[in-house]
């Protein structure tokens, strides 16, 4: 179990107000970004990304960075758990043509804007039920930005799933490390159920005997 840094500086990039996003009728926000369709995808930044469009080359970092770490090649397999829009899984698919892979998320808008080039191979499945692959099925596992919208009872399912059909796995959520990063999460989060400091997360990582690597982004 390795703590690593892949997503942070991307994370870093884009600017946040925090205050702003709390006094604009977050509430109500918050029950419109949980249906995961238009609007918190496409929609108005106040319930979501307020526009998550392929940038050519945004993700293409990050895949580079997870291809050599795990040593993936074209006869590899992994699975993103949340995989949104699909945009790593595509970057890593153009460096690795062959490899295999699949993604599945909640959101059927996000399955249906994918990039077409790998569209297939995504499908709609909730994290909080059995995932329907084998043991050991895929050589990694990802999940990026997905976990922490979860509540500790199917938090604790969804690692187990993630540690029996992965022969390796990586994950990211979000957390804090002092009272400042624990206030901007909570104005900025919209859908996250676990608000967990860094070491609250890895006890739990270890109380639920997850094996894998994991990252920390924080909301500096």
């Amino acid at each position: 179990m390795k703590q690593l840094n892949f997503i942070s500086s991307l994370h870093k990039s884009t600017k946040r107000d925090y205050i702003e996003r709390m006094i604009n009728e977050k509430v109500k926000c918050v029950k419109i970004a949980k249906k995961y369709d238009f609007h918190y995808w496409d929609g108005n930044r106040k319930y979501g990304y307020g526009g998550y469009k392929f940038i050519d080359g945004r993700w293409s970092s990050v895949a580079k960075k997870i291809i050599k770490f795990y040593k993936l090649n074209n006869k590899s397999k992994i699975l993103d758990v949340g995989c949104g829009k699909g945009y790593l899984l595509y970057e890593i698919k153009k460096i690795l043509p062959k490899i295999k892979i699949k993604g599945f998320d909640i959101s059927a808008y996000a399955i249906k804007n994918s990039k077409k080039e790998i569209k297939k191979y995504l499908f709609r499945h909730d994290v909080k039920r059995k995932f329907p692959f084998k043991k050991k099925d895929f050589d990694l596992v990802i999940s990026l930005g997905c976990l922490h919208n979860l509540k500790i009872f199917d938090l604790e399912k969804s690692l187990n799933e993630i540690s029996r059909v992965g022969k390796k796995q990586y994950i990211m959520v979000e957390s804090f490390r002092n009272d400042k990063e624990l206030f901007n999460l909570q104005c900025w989060a919209l859908t996250a159920e676990s608000f967990l400091h860094v070491l609250e997360w890895k006890w739990t990582l270890k109380k639920f005997n997850y094996e894998g690597d994991y990252e920390f982004i924080f909301f500096e």
